[in-house]
């Protein structure tokens, strides 16, 4: 079990939203707004909710929009992590922000343009689920995942398999419980003592946690969002309104 309550947390914001455009042109994809509300402020509510105090954010497109938008947060300690010289995908703006954060405590990890809603009645305790099951002792992440019956944008692919001990490795035909990648990971700092300092994917320490067996994943509740195009945002709220009642 997690040692202690997560406070920590990195938002990976930092990507062009190409497949966005004509959008995205004009504002960066993390501020769209879906059903009214920009896609980070719902990872960082949701942060928020779990009890996370301090996380920080990393810019690149549109980074100004992105820092005045996010002045506006009061709830959260909010620390930019600058890539506007250098877009560092996954991984390297993972490591460089990082830095930024206590490395001896561990860490939630979350895409800022991926989030999910539960149905009314329903508390979302997901990211508190993730913390408790994350060990270090064993794993050296744990993913939030959902089965793709639980999903709207997605593109139809599953990720990993699931075992019943919760060991994940990546998803074959005919595989145990596939599942998909949510976009959230509990970890610590530590694990990226040894990456490079400049651009790569973290779908390397995926692959190299999966070898050592210390790959690890949890089944979302409720109903999981991924909003690629400009066509999909219409979905993404048909979802919400069916999911989450419009709230």
């Amino acid at each position: 079990m997690s040692a202690a309550p997560i406070r920590n947390a990195m938002v990976l914001a930092a990507g062009l939203g190409t497949r966005m455009r004509p959008i995205t042109e004009t504002i960066p994809k993390p501020l769209v707004k879906i059903a009214g509300t920009p896609m980070i402020d719902y990872v960082l509510d949701r942060l928020v909710a779990a009890g996370v105090e301090k996380a920080v954010v990393n810019v690149h497109h549109h980074a100004d929009q992105m820092e005045d938008h996010l002045r506006g947060r009061t709830d959260v300690e909010i620390v930019i992590s600058d890539e506007r010289e250098q877009l560092m995908n996954s991984g390297g703006g993972l490591k460089k922000g990082l830095q930024r954060l206590d490395k001896a405590a561990s860490v939630f990890v979350m895409n800022a343009d991926l989030f999910w809603v539960v149905p009314p009645g329903m508390e979302d305790r997901n990211l508190d689920r993730l913390a408790d099951f994350f060990d270090p002792e064993r794993m050296d992440m744990a993913l939030l995942c959902v089965k793709i019956e639980d999903t709207t944008g997605h593109n139809g692919k599953n990720d990993f398999d699931l075992a019943a001990d919760g060991r994940l490795t990546r998803h074959r035909e005919g595989g145990e419980t596939p599942v998909v990648y949510a976009g959230a990971i509990a970890m610590r700092p530590s694990l990226l003592d040894d990456a490079p300092e400049d651009a790569f994917n973290l779908n390397i320490y995926f692959d190299r946690a999966i070898a050592k067996g210390r790959l690890y994943g949890l089944i979302l509740d409720g109903h999981w969002l991924t909003v690629g195009t400009p066509e999909a945002i219409s979905e993404a709220e048909d979802a919400i309104r069916r999911i989450a009642g419009g709230n």
